[in-house]
């Protein structure tokens, strides 16, 4: 059974999510997602609950039928000068502003935004797996963020970024400590491991 597309009753809803919040290297990546309110799909979820090879089945069917879709992408020089939550307030606002159609509402994922000039919002807490403009906003996300960071992993193929995403393994805190930090890691966050981890 598929979930319903929109939240609210307007026809033009932008779904909103982001990907890359948590990592310790790479940009935070943030997708908006207008779909038909009659698109229906049985696989489309959350976009953390998908395999991999979902998700890349997911993304041609979700951009087919997308009446618009954008990406917003923030660095992580940026991301230590303004820290992560009001990076991913500017992915997001970026995604919105990139929509080929202007939004009557947005539908955010989680439960804080930083709300957009002159369209209404509200921010929905597991929206992801509730929504499908949401959950195709977050499987854009996840699959344009994981390729940004392959291709970031053949620079630095070291980190193992091609398997981790930039996100805080084991194995990526043990590169950095054995080969320090590269320019795509987020300096404000703490990259180093508690010395626990190698115990």
């Amino acid at each position: 059974m598929s979930l319903p597309v929109n939240y609210s009753s307007y026809t033009l809803e932008a779904g909103v999510d982001e990907a890359g919040r948590g990592c310790l290297a790479g940009p935070v990546v943030a997708a908006a997602l207008i779909l038909p309110v009659d698109f229906t799909h049985p696989l489309l979820t959350d976009s953390k609950k998908l395999s991999h090879a979902q998700r890349i089945h997911l993304r041609p069917v979700i951009l087919e039928n997308a009446l618009a879709w954008a990406i917003g992408v923030i660095d992580a020089p940026r991301i230590d000068q303004v820290n992560i939550l009001n990076a991913t307030y500017e992915a997001m606002h970026a995604a919105i502003s990139g929509l080929s159609i202007r939004p009557e509402f947005l539908a955010i994922d989680g439960n804080r935004f930083r709300p957009y000039p002159s369209i209404p919002h509200s921010c929905l807490i597991k929206g992801d797996a509730r929504f499908l403009n949401i959950a195709g906003a977050s499987v854009l996300a996840k699959t344009y963020r994981d390729e940004l960071m392959e291709q970031l992993h053949k620079e630095y193929p070291q980190y193992g970024w091609d398997k981790s995403k930039g996100y805080p393994t084991v194995f990526h805190r043990q590169s950095i400590a054995q080969h320090g930090i590269t320019p795509y890691h987020r300096k404000s966050f703490s990259l180093l491991p508690s010395p626990t981890l190698f115990d």
